[in-house]
């Protein structure tokens, strides 16, 4: 790492005690460091490598192939791009604001505070969601491969596992999601060789090999862009990485350049492997009508190529990842934003208590699962219980991806007067066209259903300024800190 990137930004002074931000960038805004600044660039990646799962399209194929009429590499790549958009936006408002809280934290400060307060409150349908989804579709997994054992004991059992691991600190944390990764990647490599030499083979269908990335029997961008709206479920975790800018111990840098390695890596990984299962799907024109209901298409691909043995690797690989290794890391980044926001005084101050010796918001992870666990024994009892929490978090996230790249326009642009016009004005407004046009032809129910909570979100921010509880956030953009850090985007880009 070189000196100036050991440097805060817009500053000329040396790097802070805690790392090249330190516990100066933090109190530059009014807070005190608390959380331990342990880690590093490749901890980060990794952190968002686990958080996406490098085999997510194993359990949401189907519902991606008859979505995308077949082309599901095409919607994954059209997902990558979409979300680099997004990961751009998010490189730069973590240069500005180096803290814990993610969108919330950008929009808070980069625009407003009530509008921080609602693109967190969208955020919640993601980062406080999604981790009851994981532990029920890995519950469901689970149950199938070991049936004589409830969905719900499998819930309860992954939701303490994680809970305990999460409270031992974030460097217990990266430990074990390094090993996950691993496990994770060597099931997928078996995978995509069996699955080769089963082409080569002559097995699967005889659609054409380049059906899955283009079929003009079926294309249409709305249609892609509808199945984009499910694939972007895959992608979600990424941002997570923005949740422990106050444990990255490097340049606020490397908060960007990690979600952006992250996204490339694990998009590559998911063209490859949906690329290969499309080609194994034996009766490509019965799912794409009737779906796949039991969420077994990729499953049942890997069965043509490998027999029994692959498809219930597959299965049990998507029940570990998804139950313990990406919900170990959406309990870590929930709990973050739990803690930023209660700081603020936007939630019971409670939440903001950091255990002194583990350095973990310990009431924030709690509260995480229980909340997780409420929810998902709930679905558990309804038939469309995984529909219904998939299309919330997706929502949810895409709306607060929005808010995200207003924000950058807002403090870069507007108040800053950044002269950086590819970084802070062309980028985040061709993301927010992507995004709006996903949004735009995704699930009905999903926009009616985040529609409701984005109103329900309005109703408690005005009981919130009603009580006097509006924070004062110090360093807010405009101030001479903040101007300086702007100047500093100007050179840098």
């Amino acid at each position: 790492m070189t000196v100036e990137e050991a440097r805060p930004e817009g500053s000329d002074g040396p790097a802070g005690p805690d790392g090249p931000e330190g516990s100066a960038g933090i109190e530059r805004y009014g807070y005190k460091q608390e959380l331990r600044r342990s880690l590093g660039f490749r901890d980060l990646v990794f952190y968002g490598l686990v958080f996406m799962v490098p085999i997510a399209p194993f359990g949401i194929f189907g519902s991606v192939f008859q979505g995308s009429g077949g082309m599901v590499a095409l919607a994954y790549a059209v997902g990558m791009l979409v979300m680099l958009f997004t990961a751009a936006s998010y490189w730069q408002m973590a240069r500005a604001f180096p803290m814990a809280g993610s969108v919330y934290t950008y929009a808070g400060r980069g625009i407003t505070q009530p509008v921080g307060f609602l693109a967190g409150w969208m955020i919640f349908l993601d980062y406080v969601l999604v981790p009851a989804l994981l532990y029920l579709i890995a519950g469901v997994a689970m149950n199938s491969l070991v049936p004589d054992v409830p969905v719900w004991l499998w819930l309860v059992g992954f939701v303490v596992l994680n809970t305990a691991v999460n409270f031992f600190g974030i460097e217990m944390t990266a430990r074990i999601t390094r090993i996950m990764l691993v496990a994770e990647l060597i099931v997928l490599a078996i995978f995509l060789v069996v699955g080769v030499v089963a082409l080569a083979q002559g097995k699967g269908h005889d659609g054409g090999s380049l059906t899955p990335i283009f079929n003009d029997e079926t294309f249409s961008w709305s249609l892609v862009f509808g199945a984009v709206s499910i694939a972007v479920l895959s992608f979600l975790g990424f941002d997570g990485i923005s949740t422990l800018a106050e444990e990255n111990r490097e340049s606020a840098r490397a908060i960007g350049r990690s979600m952006v390695a992250a996204l490339l890596l694990v998009g590559v990984l998911f063209i490859v492997q949906t690329w290969v299962a499309s080609l194994l799907v034996e009766n490509p024109d019965k799912l794409i009508p009737d779906g796949d209901p039991e969420g077994t298409a990729f499953y049942d691909a890997a069965d043509v190529a490998g027999g029994v043995w692959l498809a219930k690797l597959t299965a049990a690989a998507t029940a570990i990842a998804w139950g313990f290794a990406n919900s170990l890391v959406a309990q870590a980044a929930t709990s973050r934003l739990l803690y930023a926001m209660a700081r603020d005084r936007q939630l019971p101050g409670f939440l903001a208590k950091v255990h002194a010796k583990r350095q973990v918001p310990v009431n924030a992870t709690l509260l995480v699962a229980v909340i997780s666990l409420a929810l998902g024994l709930y679905m558990e009892q309804r038939d469309d219980g995984i529909t219904l929490l998939s299309s919330l978090v997706n929502f949810g996230a895409m709306t607060a991806f929005l808010t995200l790249h207003v924000s950058v326009v807002v403090h870069y642009v507007v108040r800053s007067r950044s002269r950086n016009w590819w970084a802070h004005l062309i980028v985040p407004v061709v993301g927010f066209c992507f995004l709006g046009y996903v949004v735009y032809n995704a699930d009905v129910a999903a926009q009616e259903l985040g529609f409701i909570w984005l109103g329900i979100g309005v109703v408690v921010l005005i009981v919130l300024l009603a009580m006097h509880r509006r924070p004062t956030l110090s360093g807010i953009a405009g101030d001479g800190a903040d101007g300086d850090r702007a100047k500093g985007g100007d050179r840098e880009g």
